[in-house]
């Protein structure tokens, strides 16, 4: 699949570049960001990918949050796609910020008229990977996941739901119970249709209570004055009861208060998040 590149720029010895490319799976042009460190021009690297949260692009992350530096050391390769897809002329796609453009939510449409274009988990999961594994320097078999808010949800089910497939996994601020509060009422509603019990499939706090695969250190980073946190859209106790239930490792880092839900809290604790995907990934 050709890949058209956007931009690049040298960054700590290696380069943050941008591509686009035509997707199968979502039928419509996507971008993604790729941090190449230095090491890659010499050998295989391990990849981490990195799922945003609602409203964002590929380039959120790779300009806020300050990882590049981190990734150059460990000898990371880090991936960060869009969050949805874009410009398919879905009536309403545009509508609002939390459902259609930039809140793909990371799960498979079932309803019309999303279901045709809105396949974010397929996307992630299988094309993505393929497509990176094809034209990059990656090592396949050390692969890791992370993201923030919806993303962080993101990061967490497909690691739920994938036993094996991902090294290590952590997320910053992550809508832990998405059945459970508004943001995820309105978007597994939407894409998945009115019955709940389909909805679970996409929950991290019910995918723990069932799951049996690898081991999974699960890294959590919250910041105490989350706008968010406080009015109920994220949960992360529910996942962290589930998690105690199940006797699942969860490292949960309530932060200080001040933090709050920006990339200004994201960039304050990401060289933690690389340094304990490094230690799974060049284990």
């Amino acid at each position: 699949m050709a890949l058209k590149q956007v931009s690049s720029n040298k960054c700590f010895e290696g380069f943050q570049k941008v591509f686009e490319h035509d997707s199968a799976e979502l039928k419509c042009k996507m971008k993604f960001g790729i941090y190449l460190p230095p090491k890659a021009e010499t050998g295989k690297c391990p990849v981490l990918y990195w799922l945003s949260g609602l409203t964002c692009t590929e380039q959120n992350f790779i300009t806020k949050a300050g990882f590049q530096q981190a990734a150059a050391e460990h000898g990371l390769i880090v991936v960060a796609p869009d969050t949805s897809p874009r410009g398919c002329n879905i009536e309403g796609e545009d509508e609002s910020w939390d459902f259609g453009t930039g809140a793909g939510f990371y799960v498979d449409a079932t309803e019309d008229p999303w279901k045709t274009n809105y396949r974010m988990y397929s996307y992630i999961k299988d094309e993505l990977p393929k497509l990176i594994n094809a034209n990059f320097p990656t090592d396949p078999e050390r692969m890791s996941i992370f993201g923030h808010s919806m993303g962080g949800h993101g990061a967490l089910i497909l690691a739920l739901k994938n036993p094996g497939k991902y090294k290590s996994v952590s997320a910053f601020a992550p809508i832990c119970n998405p059945i459970q509060c508004q943001w995820g009422k309105k978007a597994l509603g939407g894409y998945l249709g009115p019955d709940a019990s389909k909805w679970e499939a996409y929950d991290a706090t019910q995918l723990v209570k069932s799951y049996s695969g690898s081991r999974l250190d699960i890294l959590i980073d919250q910041g105490k004055d989350d706008q968010f946190l406080s009015a109920g859209q994220l949960l992360p106790d529910n996942f962290i009861a589930a998690c105690t239930e199940q006797k699942i490792p969860v490292v949960f880092r309530l932060q200080q208060a001040g933090y709050d839900h920006s990339y200004f809290f994201i960039a304050s604790f990401i060289n933690d998040h690389i340094k304990h995907h490094a230690k799974y990934l060049n284990a």
